[in-house]
C-alpha cells in the first residue's frame, strides 16, 4: 500500500488503541448524574456550534453522562468526541469551563482560524486531537502552556499550519505521542529530544527548510514510531541512531539524506519497519546486521554501492526487502531465496549481476518478484509460485534465458508478468495465458508457439513484439474482451487478419506490422470505435484500402506501408486527424487526399507510382490538368471574350461592397489582422462570426471568458464561439501552439474544437455547438428555460441518462488522460463544463484552457489557481501541482452531483459537496437519504448508491489513493451492462470492493504507465 495510506491506518490504530486502553478510567460512569452548571456549558457549546443535528439528543431533559460523545467520572464531564459533526464556528473559551476535561476530540470537521489558545485553560488535558480541520496560521511560541503537566497526546494532522514548530514544545514533558503532518515550512526544532516520554513521532509531508536530523533524537530512548519521509532532510543519519533501542518503525523516505546508513541500526533488536525510500544515500550497505526481528527492510531510491550483505540471509522474519533504484553489484547472496518469510522482493534498477538464487519461492509466499533492469544471467527460479500466492513477476532488461518456468503455468493469482528484453526462448506455458493475468509484456525475446483461442478475461496489455510465434491469428480473439493494447510487431503470423479480430471493444492500439499476413482488411474495420494506433505495415495485405477506416473516430496514427495495397486513398481519409500516416510502398493511385498535400506528410505516400498530387514538394507525379479538346478552345475563347465586360462590372461592384463592409468592420473593432487557424472543414467565415459577437447572442460566461451562440447559414446551424477574458495577458505565439495541439483532439465525448480567430491581443476559440448546453443547468436548475424553445418548464434528468452522462464524460476524460500524447489535464473540470448534444451525449469542454490561462507568469498564490470552488482537489489548492488525479476529484464531485442533484459547492464557504458527502457515509446515514428525490426508483437504487460511493472513492483526500479514469470508467460501464437498464438491479456493493477498500487493499500491480508497482 501507498506510504501515506499505512501512516494513516498506523495512526489511527496506534493512537485510538493505545491511549483509550490504557485509561479505563475515563469510562462513562452512569452512576451520578452530571452536575447542572457542567450540563448548562454543554448545551451552550452546542447553540456555539450552529445546533449540528447529530447533537439533537443534547437536551436539558437528558443526562449527560448518557450522551454518546461524553464520558464522565463521578458525575463530571472528563471526555469530550465531537468529531466528524461538520462543526463549521470556532471552539469557545468556556470549553474549558468543563474542570475535569481529560480527552477532547475535535477531528474531522471544519473548524477554522488560528491555533486555539483557548485551550490552555484546559489544564488536565491528556489527550488534545484538532487534525483534519481548517486551522491556519502559525504554532504559538508558548504552546508549551497546554497542559504542560498533564498533556500525553497532540494530533495536529491535516490541518495547514505553516512556519515553524516552536522550541517551546520541547517543554511539553508528558508528551508521549505528536503528530504533525500539515503546511510546515519553516524548521522542526532540536528540543523534539528533550521529551523523553515521547513513543511516537509524525512530522511526515512538510515542506520544512532542509535541516539534518538533530543529534538529539538519539536520546528518545522511549520511540518505537519515528515517521519523517518527505520533510527535506539533509546530512547524514547520526551514527549513534542504535541508542533509540525501543525502536520499531522507522520512515526516513523521500528526503535528500546522505552518507552511510550507520552499522548501529541494524542492532535495534525491535525494529520491525525500516523505510529510508528515495533518499540520496551513498556508501554500501553495512555488513553487521543484527536485528533478526526485522520484518520490513526499504533502502530504495539512495545512491548505495557495494554488494547485498550475506547477513540478510539470516533475518528470518523478513517479510519485505526494497533495495531497488541503487547502485549495488555484485550477485544476489543463495540465502535471500531460503528466507521462510519472505513475500515481496524488489532488487530492480541496480547493476546486479550473475544468477539469481534458484531457491526464490521454493520456502515462502512469495508474492513480488521483481528484479528488473540488472545484469543477471541464467533461468528464472523454477519454484517461484510454489506456494500459489505469485502475482507479479518483473524481470524485464537483463540476459535471462532459457525456458520460463513450468510452475507458472500453474499460477493462478498471477496478474502481472513482465520479462521484456531478455534472451528466452520456448513456448509460453500453456496455463499462463488463462490465469488472472492483466499484464503481459514479453517482447524482444525468442518465444515460439501459436496464440491460444482463450485468455485471461481481464488481460488488457499484451504486447509479443520481436519474438517468433507463428500461425494464424485465431478466431477466438474476439473473446479476449478487455484488450486495450495488442502489440505483435516483427514475427511470423500468417493468413487472414480475422474479422473476430474488430469484436474487442476496448482495443486501443494494434500493432501487427512485420509479419507474413495476407488478404485483404477486415469490412468490419468500423467496430474499432476505441482504436487510437493502427499499424499493419510489412506484410503482404493487398485489396483496397476500405473507406471505413476514415470514420474511426479517435484514429492518430495509421501505418499501412509495405503492402500491396491498390486503387485509391478513399477520400474518408481525409476526414481523420492523424499525428501520423504512412501509406508508402503499395500500388495505390490516383490524387491523394487534398488534407494530406502539405509538407507534414512528405514521407508518407512514398513508392506508389500512381499516386499524384498538386504540391511538389511532395516528390509524387503531378496531376494532370483536364483540358477541353482543341476544337472547343475557340468556343471557349469567345465565350471569355464575351463575358469581359461583365466580369468588369462585377468587379467594380465586389470592390465597393468590401469597401463598405471594411468601413463597418472598422467602425466594429474588426480590423483585417485577424488570423483563422483552421482544425476542421469550415463552412463559415470569420467575418460572418465576428459581426455576431453582440450581448443578444452571448450565452453565458466564466472564468475565461463570455460564450456566444453563432448562426453559420439560414438552415439553423450554430457554433459557440468563446471570448477569451484575459487574453491580453497571453503570449500569441505559445496560445497558438497550445491551441493547435487541442485542435487535433478527436473524440466522440469531446467538444469539437473547429478553428481559432485571433489577434495578438484578442483570441476567439469556435466550438461545435451543444444544443442542449450545460449539464449543471439540467440538474441544479429546476425551473429552467428550454435549451430549444425558450419555454418554461420543469426540468427532469432521470437516473439512466445521467448515468449513460457519467459514462460518456468519464471516456472523454479517459482519452485525454491516458491516450493523448502528452496527456492532457483539464484542471477546470465541473457540471458546466460538461455538455449535451440534442440527444443528451455528452461531451467535455474548455479542455486546455485553464493550463493557458494560468501559466503567464502570475504570482504564486490561490488567485491563480484554474478551478471552481468544491471541484478543485486539496492538493491542488495547496500547492499548484498538478496531475490527472486532481482531475479524477472534480470528476467524482460531477459524480455526487449527479446522485444527489446538490450543486458541487453545496454548503457554505468552508465546505463543498465532497465534504458533506463524505459525512454523510462516515456516519453511517442511510446513503439513500442523500439521493435526488427525482431519481428515487426502486429498480436504481443499489446502481445510484455504488455510483454515490465511487464518488467518495474519487474524492480521496490521498490522490495516490484515488483510481485512475481507465478504474472510473470500468466501473461505470460495469453497472450499466450488468443487468439491462430499467430492470431489478440485483447487484451488490461487493461489485466495488476491490476499489472502493482501496485503503485496505494492495495497491495495484500496474502503475499509471502501465509498470509494474507493488508496495512491500
Amino acid at each position: 500500500m501507498s506510504k501515506t495510506t499505512q501512516w494513516s491506518s498506523q495512526l489511527t490504530s496506534l493512537i485510538f488503541t493505545i491511549f483509550f486502553l490504557s485509561l479505563p478510567f475515563l469510562g462513562n460512569s452512569q452512576t451520578t448524574k452530571t452536575n447542572p452548571e457542567e450540563q448548562t456549558i454543554l448545551l451552550k457549546l452546542k447553540q456555539q456550534w450552529l445546533n449540528p443535528p447529530s447533537l439533537s439528543h443534547w437536551t436539558s431533559s437528558s443526562d449527560p453522562c448518557t450522551w454518546p460523545e461524553i464520558n464522565c467520572t463521578s458525575g463530571s464531564v472528563t471526555k469530550l468526541n465531537v468529531s466528524n459533526l461538520a462543526i463549521t464556528e470556532t471552539i469557545p473559551s468556556f470549553i474549558c469551563d468543563l474542570k475535569n476535561l481529560t480527552v477532547l476530540d475535535l477531528n474531522h470537521n471544519s473548524i477554522p482560524g488560528s491555533f486555539p489558545t483557548v485551550l490552555y485553560n484546559c489544564s488536565k488535558l491528556e489527550y488534545l486531537d484538532l487534525s483534519q480541520n481548517l486551522f491556519v496560521g502559525t504554532i504559538p511560541d508558548d504552546i508549551d502552556r497546554l497542559s504542560p503537566s498533564t498533556l500525553q497526546y497532540l494530533i495536529l494532522e491535516v490541518n495547514n499550519f505553516t512556519g515553524d514548530i516552536p522550541p517551546a514544545i520541547g517543554k511539553l514533558a508528558g508528551l508521549k505521542c505528536l503528530y504533525a503532518r500539515n503546511l510546515f515550512n519553516g524548521s522542526f526544532p532540536a528540543e523534539i529530544g528533550n521529551l523523553l516520554n515521547l513513543e511516537e513521532l509524525a512530522l511526515s509531508t512538510n515542506r520544512f527548510v532542509p535541516q539534518p536530523i538533530p543529534s538529539s533524537f538519539t536520546r528518545l530512548k522511549k520511540l518505537r514510531f519515528l515517521w519523517m519521509f518527505q520533510t527535506n532532510l539533509i546530512g547524514e543519519i547520526p551514527q549513534d541512531i542504535g541508542n533509540m533501542t525501543a525502536l520499531e518503525s522507522l520512515d526516513l523516505s523521500e528526503n535528500e539524506l546522505s552518507g552511510n546508513i550507520p552499522g548501529g541500526l541494524f542492532q535495534l533488536k525491535n525494529l520491525s519497519d525500516l523505510f529510508l525510500y528515495k533518499n540520496r544515500l551513498v556508501g554500501s550497505i553495512p555488513s553487521s546486521i543484527e536485528a533478526l526481528n526485522l520484518e520490513i527492510i526499504d533502502l530504495s531510491h539512495n545512491s548505495l554501492t557495494g554488494k547485498i550483505p550475506d547477513e540478510f540471509g539470516k533475518l528470518t522474519n523478513l517479510t519485505g526487502l526494497a533495495l531497488d533504484f541503487n547502485e549495488l553489484s555484485g550477485e544476489v547472496p543463495t540465502s535471500l531465496g531460503m528466507l521462510p518469510s519472505l513475500v515481496d522482493i524488489k532488487l530492480f534498477y541496480n547493476n546486479l549481476s550473475g544468477q539469481l538464487p534458484p531457491d526464490f519461492g521454493r520456502h515462502s509466499k512469495l508474492r513480488t518478484f521483481e528484479v528488473s533492469a540488472n545484469n543477471f544471467t541464467g533461468n528464472l527460479p523454477q519454484d517461484l509460485c510454489k506456494n500459489g500466492v505469485l502475482i507479479g513477476v518483473v524481470a524485464f532488461g537483463n540476459s535471462l534465458t532459457g525456458e520460463l518456468p513450468p510452475s507458472l503455468g500453474n499460477c493462478d493469482s498471477m496478474q502481472v508478468v513482465q520479462l521484456q528484453g531478455n534472451q528466452f526462448s520456448g513456448q509460453i506455458p500453456d496455463g499462463l495465458w488463462t490465469t488472472n493475468l492483466t499484464t503481459l509484456l514479453i517482447q524482444n525475446n525468442s518465444f515460439t508457439g501459436q496464440l491460444p483461442d482463450k485468455v485471461a478475461s481481464g488481460l488488457s496489455i499484451l504486447d509479443i513484439s520481436n519474438n517468433q510465434f507463428s500461425g494464424e491469428i485465431p478466431a477466438g480473439v474476439s473473446s479476449w474482451n478487455n484488450l486495450r493494447e495488442f502489440k505483435a510487431s516483427n514475427n511470423l503470423f500468417s493468413g487472414k487478419i480475422p474479422q473476430e479480430l474488430t469484436s474487442l471493444p476496448e482495443l486501443g492500439t494494434l500493432l501487427l506490422d512485420g509479419n507474413r499476413l495476407s488478404g485483404s482488411l477486415p469490412s468490419s474495420i468500423i467496430s474499432w470505435k476505441g482504436l487510437n494506433v493502427l499499424s499493419f505495415s510489412n506484410n503482404e495485405l493487398s485489396g483496397q484500402i476500405p473507406a471505413a477506416i476514415g470514420l474511426l473516430p479517435v484514429l492518430n496514427a495509421l501505418d499501412l506501408s509495405e503492402n500491396d495495397f491498390s486503387g485509391q486513398i478513399p477520400a474518408q481519409i481525409g476526414l481523420l486527424r492523424l499525428n501520423s500516416l504512412n501509406l508508402s510502398s503499395n500500388r495505390l493511385s490516383g490524387r491523394i487526399p487534398g488534407e494530406f498535400e502539405n509538407a507534414a506528410f512528405d514521407r508518407s505516400f512514398l513508392g506508389n507510382a500512381g499516386l499524384c498530387s498538386r504540391n511538389p514538394s511532395l516528390g509524387l507525379n503531378a496531376c494532370a490538368s483536364h483540358t477541353r479538346e482543341s476544337n472547343k478552345l475557340s468556343a471557349k475563347f469567345v465565350a471569355a471574350v464575351s463575358s469581359i465586360a461583365a466580369f468588369g462590372f462585377l468587379v467594380a461592384l465586389v470592390y465597393t461592397f468590401f469597401l463598405i463592409r471594411g468601413y463597418k468592420k472598422k467602425k466594429q473593432g474588426l480590423d483585417s489582422t485577424w488570423k483563422l487557424t483552421s482544425f476542421q472543414k469550415l463552412n463559415f467565415t470569420a467575418p460572418s462570426l465576428l459581426s455576431s459577437l453582440t450581448e443578444s447572442n452571448m450565452i453565458g460566461s466564466g472564468g475565461s471568458g463570455n460564450v456566444y451562440r453563432v448562426p453559420i447559414n439560414s438552415s439553423g446551424a450554430y457554433v459557440a464561439v468563446k471570448k477569451i477574458c484575459n487574453s491580453k495577458r497571453l503570449d500569441h505565439k505559445e496560445f497558438l501552439a497550445e491551441v493547435e495541439i487541442l485542435g487535433t483532439i478527436r473524440h466522440s465525448n469531446i467538444v469539437k474544437l473547429m478553428c481559432c480567430i485571433s489577434t495578438d491581443s484578442s483570441k476567439l476559440l469556435v466550438y461545435e455547438y451543444m444544443e442542449n448546453r450545460s449539464l449543471d443547468r439540467w440538474l441544479h436548475c429546476k425551473r429552467n428555460r428550454s435549451a430549444n424553445t425558450g419555454s418554461i418548464h420543469h426540468i427532469v434528468l432521470e437516473w439512466p441518462k445521467r448515468l449513460q452522462i457519467a459514462i460518456d464524460a468519464a471516456r472523454g476524460l479517459c482519452y485525454m488522460h491516458h491516450d493523448c500524447s502528452p496527456s492532457i489535464i483539464h484542471r477546470d473540470l465541473k457540471s458546466s463544463n460538461i455538455l449535451l448534444d440534442s440527444e443528451f451525449n455528452a461531451k467535455i469542454a474548455d479542455f486546455g484552457l485553464a493550463r493557458m490561462l494560468v501559466k503567464d507568469g502570475e504570482p504564486n498564490t490561490m488567485s491563480v489557481v484554474a478551478g471552481s470552488f468544491g471541484y478543485i482537489a486539496p492538493e491542488y489548492a495547496q500547492t499548484r501541482r498538478v496531475n490527472e488525479k486532481v482531475d479524477v476529484y472534480s470528476f467524482g464531485v460531477i459524480l455526487l452531483e449527479l446522485v444527489t442533484g446538490r450543486e458541487g459547492n453545496y454548503g457554505d464557504e468552508t465546505s463543498s459537496l465532497a465534504e458533506w458527502a463524505w459525512r454523510h457515509f462516515q456516519e453511517g446515514k442511510p446513503i439513500i437519504d442523500a439521493f435526488d428525490e427525482d431519481i428515487m426508483e426502486p429498480c436504481y437504487l443499489d446502481e445510484i448508491a455504488n455510483v454515490f460511493k465511487l464518488g467518495i472513492f474519487c474524492t480521496g483526500l490521498v490522490p495516490s489513493n484515488r483510481p485512475t479514469m481507465r478504474d472510473v470508467l470500468q466501473i461505470l460501464l460495469r453497472s450499466v451492462h450488468s443487468v439491462p437498464m430499467g430492470e431489478k438491479n440485483g447487484r451488490s456493493e461487493c461489485d466495488f470492493a476491490p476499489l472502493l477498500n482501496n485503503s485496505k487493499r494492495e495497491k495495484s500491480l500496474i502503475d499509471e504507465d502501465g509498470g509494474f508497482d507493488s508496495m512491500v
